[in-house]
């Protein structure tokens, strides 16, 4: 056994087996790595329009939160100054409502009143004449009584 002819044999099938693998292994595995790293960079790209959409995204929606939020300000002041009005109109319509069960009240009560009046002038006409008869000691006759409760009436 020879050395050198070993160590050429040796070199020889490693040189034959780099050509081999820079003409059938290498072009596939650089096509790849090649494909990887574009994906990689595309994915990349992506990522930072993701982000950027994002950071767009985001001002819209605080932007719009925003007009939310004073929208919502607005309604509820509306809703506050509506409120207050229906309270004033409540109001108004229960003070013309109680002015008018007032008024209603004292015209009742003045017609109770009239018709106490006229029921005490009647009564009061019947004890005169019952008092004149006892006075008199004679009985006033009906016509006579009668006209004697009107005058007595129409004077109280």
């Amino acid at each position: 056994m020879n050395i050198n002819a070993t160590l050429i044999g040796q070199s020889v099938a490693f040189f034959v087996f780099v050509l081999f693998c820079m003409k059938y292994v290498w072009p596939p595995v650089i096509q790849a790595l090649q494909e990887r790293q574009k994906k990689i960079a595309d994915g990349l790209d992506a990522a930072n329009r993701a982000s950027r959409d994002l950071e767009l995204a985001q001002e819209k929606v605080a932007a719009q939160l925003r007009d939310a939020k004073a929208q919502a300000a607005e309604i509820v002041e509306q809703a506050k100054k509506t409120a207050n009005q229906i309270v004033e109109e409540s109001r108004d319509q229960a003070r013309a409502e109680g002015d008018r069960l007032k008024a209603q009240a004292k015209a009742e009560i003045e017609q109770e009143l009239n018709q106490i009046k006229d029921a005490l002038r009647a009564q009061l006409g019947g004890l005169v004449v019952a008092g004149a008869e006892k006075v008199l000691g004679a009985s006033v006759d009906q016509n006579a009584h009668a006209e004697l409760v009107n005058k007595l009436a129409a004077e109280l």
